[in-house]
């Protein structure tokens, strides 16, 4: 007997799995099918260790690694910032009544060869080591300007047009040298190319607030990052689609998307026709309706020891911004460890990403593995970067983007409102939660 369903989701990655989520919640009646015999397509969290090795076709692990059970390793790790968007999509979807998650104890930014604290309250500009006395004065007013700036209120705004203003020009109003505007916007306002200087500076105000904002609920850095890894995020929503009536079907193969005058009808698995009039899926599943537009590169590395210059944090972010390697994309750093119960104890995992720029992807990594030796192993993958040819609002077919290089979720949070949008015609919005929501789900 053939099935009728609103919406048919291929793959359990964290885009598809929070889609999926959204649309039960909003009563819609959804079928989730998988490939593989794991939640999570290409952002899986690998465990146990021994899996890791023979998915990179390597021999081990050595017995000094611990019990491989112990091991969550996370393909493709990314923070949340801690009033963040994918955080008000977990609260939300009350997804987080099946998650725990840490505070990521670090925030670092690279300059001249060294990495640094990056400096977010006025306490840590006077402690800092990257700016002089002056560009610290400077630096704090533009901080104060940042934080106390409301879009709604015109008196904030210091004859600055949030709108027209551009962020170059904004910096040059307050006279940020080079260096500052640096981190600045790479390590606090997380843009990840030049491109943000000649754009309205209302984005780069509301970065910089978001930064903080989150820097505020938790004094050692903004980041928040679940305990066993982000395999638990796709999980926890299959929980929440059973609760809601939704299906689930793992490991079981796709043989046909059904096509009818150019739109969706139904998708054909293991010789049944399952119906839909939308259809959501990774871009694995429609190789000929996505296209690539770069490649992304990404070495894990197994430590047994904390990276150096971080005060022995057990877990950290490190940017190293273009411009200080001369390229025209960051390199990214997050490290967790034993702490976040992702390894076996006195071990962490280092994961070093960044867009691709030449033939030899590994090689751009290198500075960044530098700062982590000795590496006991390190897995080097590269994958493309796709994006969908079109919308989908002709064909109800809609297909996320790849994840990008950048190790945290804000970037993921606007596909995935993007396609939303798409879905539905609506935007995605949250209700305001009060000051102490925090504490429920964070240990």
């Amino acid at each position: 007997m053939e099935q009728e369903y609103d919406i048919i989701v291929l793959g359990t990655g964290l885009k598809e799995c929070i889609l999926s989520g959204l649309m039960t919640l909003s009563g819609k009646k959804v079928l989730h099918i998988d490939k593989n015999p794991y939640y999570g397509g290409e952002s899986a969290s690998i465990s146990p260790l021994e899996e890791l090795y023979k998915k990179f076709k390597t021999p081990g692990p050595p017995k000094s690694m611990g019990r491989g059970k112990e091991w969550n390793v996370d393909l493709i790790p990314k923070f949340f910032l801690s009033t963040g968007q994918m955080v008000k999509i977990l609260l939300h979807t009350e997804v987080t009544r099946y998650l725990d998650f840490k505070v990521v104890e670090g925030s670092y930014v690279y300059k001249g060869g060294k990495v640094h604290k990056v400096p977010a309250s006025e306490k840590d500009a006077d402690a800092s080591d990257l700016m002089g006395m002056f560009d610290k004065r400077r630096f704090k007013k533009l901080l104060l300007f940042a934080l106390n700036f409301d879009i709604r209120n015109p008196r904030t705004h210091h004859d600055v047009d949030p709108h027209k203003t551009t962020t170059r020009e904004l910096f040059h109003r307050y006279d940020l040298g080079l260096d500052v505007i640096e981190f600045i916007g790479h390590a606090i306002a997380l843009h990840n190319s030049e491109s943000y200087l000649d754009r309205p500076c209302v984005e780069t105000i509301s970065r910089i607030r978001l930064y903080c904002d989150s820097l505020s609920c938790r004094n050692t850095s903004p980041y928040l990052y679940p305990l066993y890894g982000l395999g638990e995020i796709p999980q926890g929503f299959a929980r929440l689609n059973a609760e809601h009536g939704g299906t689930f079907l793992l490991n079981r193969a796709v043989d046909e998307i059904v096509m009818d005058s150019g739109k969706v009808k139904a998708v054909k698995s293991e010789g049944k026709l399952f119906h839909c009039k939308q259809l959501i899926c990774d871009p694995s599943y429609v190789p000929n309706r996505v296209r690539k537009v770069g490649r992304v590169v990404r070495a894990i590395c197994l430590l047994n020891h904390p990276v150096k210059h971080t005060h022995d944090t057990s877990s950290c972010q490190i940017i190293i911004p273009q411009t200080q390697l001369n390229r025209k994309s960051d390199i990214y750093i997050s490290v967790v460890s034993f702490a976040h119960n992702v390894a076996s104890d006195g071990m962490y995992i280092a994961t070093v990403s960044t867009t691709a720029e030449t033939s030899n992807p590994e090689k751009e990594v290198q500075p960044g593995l530098e700062l982590l030796e000795p590496i006991v192993h390190k897995f080097v993958s590269v994958s493309n970067l796709l994006v969908p040819n079109e919308d989908g609002k002709k064909s109800q077919i809609f297909v996320s983007r790849s994840y990008d290089g950048t190790n945290h979720f804000e970037t993921e949070c606007e596909d995935i409102k993007d396609m939303y949008q798409r879905l539905t015609g609506t935007e995605l919005s949250f209700e305001k939660r009060s000051p102490n929501w925090m504490s429920k789900f964070i240990r």
